[in-house]
Formats: structure tokens, sequence, C-alpha cells
């Protein structure tokens, strides 16, 4: 059972100065709060227009740490710098401590054991790449954006985490279990669009491919990598009723809940049960 903890009622959105943050949320939209929304507008609110803080989980910690990491790697390899897998772990063990301060993440006993297996799934990545190391990257971690005010909608904004040579877009996941391979292009498929859709609005030319590359953190890691084709029409009318959808309801300020399996995870999981709107 959850417990609950007593407190008074969360005043509903129509009551709160945030509709002005509301406002603001219209103008520009990102793979990550289109997400978020599509999976519950309440969480949606506590994030976005209230800006409730909370401090990121064991596993939000790992994955902020490794991708700090590949960020670098990536980088060196843009600048031809040879490879050496203890400046990464130094720089790992750097990251790891660098992104605590000021931060009290609730590591339950675990941190030594949390920490050794991001190590282990970023190590094995690193020695198991499919990229080759004389392979230089189109683009690292690049801030792009592409105007859609031409379809009504707002400016769509996003990170790239890296462009391979000849457009191959990948993203990395670092995971605690290995991904359906099924799923994979359902559950990514927003994120994977908008990227298709930033690319192509920056540089004038189709992806070559979309990549997902999953560390997965279990006792012996694994390396996933899944390739999909270019984006298509059809994923683009799909994400663009996504966007109408998203710029209504905030509109309407519908910041109803989805209650379900996931919010057993929840970080607003008590604001949510006090939630009076």
């Amino acid at each position: 059972m959850i417990a609950v903890a007593e407190s008074p009622v969360v005043t509903p959105p129509s009551a709160l100065a945030g509709v002005d943050r509301a406002a603001e949320l219209q103008k520009t939209i990102s793979a990550s709060r289109l997400g978020l929304w599509l999976a519950c507008r309440l969480k949606f609110f506590f994030r976005y227009i209230l800006q409730v803080q909370r401090p990121p989980t064991s596993s939000m910690h790992a994955g902020s740490t490794v991708h700090g990491v590949l960020q670098q790697w990536n980088m060196a390899r843009w600048r031809r710098e040879p490879f050496a897998i203890e400046r990464f772990k130094a720089l790992f063990g750097s990251q790891w401590t660098g992104l605590q301060e000021g931060v009290r993440i609730n590591w339950k006993g675990k941190e030594d054991a949390e920490r050794a297996s991001a190590w282990r799934a970023l190590e094995h990545y690193l020695t198991e790449t499919p990229i080759k190391a004389d392979e230089k990257p189109e683009a690292v971690e690049v801030r792009v954006e592409a105007d859609l005010s031409s379809h009504g909608l707002p400016t769509l904004i996003g990170v790239l985490d890296l462009v391979r040579a000849g457009g191959r877009i990948v993203d990395f996941k670092v995971v605690g279990k290995s991904p359906s391979a099924q799923q994979l292009v359902h559950v990514h498929e927003v994120q994977l669009t908008c990227y298709s859709l930033l690319y192509r609005d920056a540089t004038g030319r189709k992806e070559l491919a979309l990549e997902l590359h999953h560390l997965v953190k279990t006792k012996v890691p694994k390396l996933i990598v899944s390739s999909m084709p270019p984006g298509t029409e059809s994923q683009k009318t799909r994400l663009f009723r996504q966007i109408e959808s998203y710029q209504a309801g905030l509109a309407r300020r519908d910041f109803a809940p989805s209650p379900g399996f996931h919010c057993a995870g929840c970080e607003y999981f008590n604001e949510c049960r006090r939630f009076g709107g």
C-alpha cells in the first residue's frame, strides 16, 4: 500500500497564476514536453506549470552521468583525439560526483551498486560500439529548432545527442532491462519524428536513418542498437495532430490526471492524490 501524506488539497489550475505559464508553453514544443503531455496532463501541470522541483532518481542520475561522458566521447572523436578508456573512466567519476552537488538523491543505500552498473554499461558500449573509431560525427549535442508556423503550430525545439556521418541520428538510452523490439518504434515515435523534422529543417536534407542505442545496465551489460528508416509523412501527420492536441489542451487548461500502473513510480504521486481540480 502507498501511503498518502495528509496536507491541504492542491489548488486547481484555474485559480493559479500559472495561467501565464501555460500561454508561454504554447509558443514552443519539444519531444520530452509533448511526450509527458500525452502520458499524463496532470504530471505535466506539476512539472511545467507549477514547476515543482524533485531531485533526480538514482536511475536518472546514472543516465545523466553516462550521457555526459558519451557527449565528451563523441566530441573527442570529432577532434580526432586518441581513445583511452582510462580517460573516460576518470570523466565518469568526476561527472558522477559533480552532478550530485547541491542535490539530494535518495540512494536507499545502493549508490555503489548503481554507480558500478552504470559504468559497466558505459564501458561495454565504449568497447563494443558499432561506431568506427575513425568515423567523424556530423554533429554532437546540437540544439536545433524548426519553425512550424506554416502549419499553425509552435516552434519545435530539441537537442540531438549525435548525428553520425551521412545523417544517422542517434539517441542514447540508459535502461535497466532490454527493450521490446516490437514496441520500440511505437514507444519512441514522438521523439524520433521530432528529431527527423529538426534535422531536415536544419540541413535541408532527409536523414539517412534513426538509431536508438540502448545501454542496458544488467549484471552482464548489453548493447542493443535499433536502426529505423527515415520518418514518414504518416508519422509527421500523426505528430502534428498530437501537437494540435497539446495546444488545444493548454488553451483549455485541461490538466486531467491519467491514472494507471505507471503511477507507482511517479514523483508527483502524493500531489496527484491531493489534487482538487
